[in-house]
Order: structure tokens, then C-alpha cells, then sequence
């Protein structure tokens, strides 16, 4: 049963891991890996050795993100002083995971799709934190009015871009169904 949790990762992550943190009031480095994977799998390496180069551990690092008080405390824990392969992408994935109702996943897939709703959005939530504190307001506000919690809002915002998206299923599916020319 340990390794059927892998499986589904964010029903892991979402269940097991979320409830871990908030019970200890930080991550093993387990957990914090498995959040890693789950963000981009293609990471790992790279925010691996970032952690060891800081000289930090997972634990230090994520009790500072519990002990911080505000929503931009508790993301500043994680991205200063800079681990490399951390920015605001990582940092809002870790962050969600352990307050899933407080922040949003900042990835280009959900920022494709709000700027699509938005007719043209702002500014990119990954490239400064003042951006993702607007894209995560603007999902807050957004959430509620479309009947969901900001977390499932965060999934239907990564499912419209993997579906109507640049290179997206539809579009993939379409080419096949074309007559070709």
C-alpha cells in the first residue's frame, strides 16, 4: 500500500503530506520531493543540490514557512535566501500543498487559461512576487464565482491549457480527425 500512494501522487500530497505538515508544522524531505516531482519531475536534481549548497535542511526550511504569519512571510521562507531551483513556480507548488485554501499553483498552463478568461490577464505570476500575489487574487476572486475552491480552480485552469492549449489535446486530436492536404 506505501507505494500505491505514488501512484496518486496528489491525492498523497493533498491528503497524507498537507495533513503531516500541518500536524508537525513541517516537511520531511520525503514529502518536500514528492511536492518537487509532482510540480516538475525534471527538477529534482537541480533543487537538490540548491538545498544541499544552502546548507539548510528540508525541515529548517519549511518550520520557517509554519512560523511565518502572512501569506508573503510564509512564501519569502522559501525563496530567501535563494535555493537554487526554487522560485515562485516551486515555492507556490510547495505552498499549496500545505495551505491548499490560502495559495495557487503559479505554473503557465493555469496563467494561459486566466489570461484567456481575463482577456489578456496580467502579469506573469512567476517572474516577481507582487505578479503572483495578483494572480492569486485574482484566482480567489474568480474561484467562488465559478462555484469551486480555489484548489479545483487551479485544476480547471492546468485542464482548459492542456486541453484548448498551444499544442493541446484538442489540437492533437484534430489533426488526426482532418482530412490531410
Amino acid at each position: 500500500d506505501k507505494y500505491l500512494q505514488y501512484y496518486f501522487l496528489e491525492s498523497y500530497l493533498f491528503g497524507d503530506v498537507h495533513r503531516n505538515f500541518r500536524r508537525r508544522g513541517w516537511l520531511t524531505a520525503e514529502e518536500f520531493f514528492a511536492i518537487v516531482i509532482w510540480k516538475r519531475n525534471a527538477s529534482k536534481t537541480k533543487i537538490l543540490k540548491g538545498i544541499r549548497s544552502s546548507g539548510r535542511s528540508v525541515r529548517e526550511i519549511t518550520s520557517r514557512v509554519e512560523a511565518s504569519k502572512t501569506l508573503k512571510e510564509r512564501l519569502d521562507a522559501l525563496l530567501s535566501p535563494k535555493i537554487s531551483g526554487i522560485g515562485i513556480s516551486f515555492a507556490s507548488a510547495i505552498l499549496t500543498v500545505c495551505y491548499p485554501d490560502d495559495f495557487t499553483v503559479a505554473d503557465y498552463r493555469a496563467y494561459t487559461s486566466i489570461k484567456h478568461l481575463d482577456n489578456g490577464g496580467g502579469s506573469d505570476p512567476t517572474k516577481s512576487v507582487s505578479s503572483y500575489f495578483k494572480y492569486l487574487e485574482r484566482c480567489k476572486e474568480l474561484a467562488p464565482q465559478h462555484g469551486h475552491t480555489l484548489r479545483n480552480f487551479d485544476r480547471i485552469l492546468w485542464g482548459m491549457d492542456f486541453y484548448d492549449g498551444k499544442d493541446g489535446l484538442r489540437r492533437l486530436v484534430s489533426e488526426l480527425e482532418s482530412p490531410s492536404t
